[in-house]
Parts: C-alpha cells; sequence; structure tokens
C-alpha cells in the first residue's frame, strides 16, 4: 500500500449540490503528489485564484479551494 497525496475539487451549488473529485491532469491521470506540501503549491499556483473571486464562490458556481487529500494505492493480483 502506498500513501500520496491529491487535490480533490469541490463544489456545492443548488444545480448540482455537492460535488467532490479529483483532479485529473488532461482527463486521463490523476494529479498525484509524493508530499502534503508539493499538493499544496500546486492547488496555490493552479486553483488559488478561487479564494479571491467571490463570484466564483456563489451561484451559480459554488465552487471552493480545492483540497489536498491523503490516497491510498492497492496493488491487487487478481
Amino acid at each position: 500500500m502506498i500513501n500520496i497525496w491529491a487535490a480533490e475539487w469541490r463544489s456545492n451549488c443548488l444545480l448540482d449540490g455537492e460535488t467532490r473529485y479529483i483532479i485529473y491532469d488532461r482527463g486521463f491521470l490523476p494529479v498525484l503528489f509524493r508530499t502534503r506540501r508539493e499538493c499544496r503549491e500546486f492547488i496555490k499556483e493552479r486553483y488559488g485564484y478561487i479564494a479571491t473571486r467571490p463570484d466564483l464562490q456563489a451561484e451559480p458556481y459554488g465552487w471552493r479551494v480545492p483540497r489536498a487529500i491523503k490516497v491510498k494505492i492497492e496493488v491487487l493480483e487478481i
């Protein structure tokens, strides 16, 4: 089992309700990091503008700044 970090997208609006998912790079693979610090720096660089944009945090968007979450990867032989 490997412990790594990923950025979790979060939004909450009346139309879609609460949405949470791991951020993917170009839609193919999740963006993963070895440390929480690396993940937080990525979030700040790429999505930090959301914290200063009340228009994106309000309806109809309901965006929140992504969070760094710990992800456990298990390799199972089938």
